[in-house]
């Protein structure tokens, strides 16, 4: 007997990879999903590229910070630059997320081959 998946009809697994593409809170979604390794091809790469994405970002986040409070001469330029670094994480998923609402592919150059190498080799 076939197992029935509540999420069969297109628009709720839409709606489901919108989760995943939610800056900053969606990566736990996305995190479960490639933990528990259950989902469709198309959940599974939103997934890896949610993830992908925001631990770029918190690196970035977290390196630009703490060179901010290192250096006092170069304080004020690595906080305006973290400060774009985080508007930049916020546009790219929103346009994710746009291009999903157009049903248009997820993919961004480099970034999609990284998460597919990199995040894959850990998360399968």
């Amino acid at each position: 007997m076939r197992k029935t998946n509540p999420f069969e009809n297109s628009d709720l697994k839409q709606l489901q990879l919108f989760w995943y593409l939610i800056p900053v809170f969606g990566v736990f979604p996305s995190l479960w999903t490639l933990y528990c390794r259950q989902g469709s091809r198309e959940e599974m790469a939103a997934s890896r590229l949610s993830v992908t994405l925001a631990f770029g970002w918190l690196l970035g986040y977290i390196l630009l910070a703490a060179g901010a409070d290192t250096s006092e001469s170069w304080k004020l330029p690595l906080l305006v630059t973290n400060s774009l670094f985080t508007s930049g994480y916020f546009v790219v998923s929103t346009w994710l997320m746009f291009r999903l609402w157009q049903r248009q592919s997820l993919r961004l150059p480099g970034i999609t081959r990284i998460s597919e190498r990199v995040v894959r080799k850990y998360l399968p």
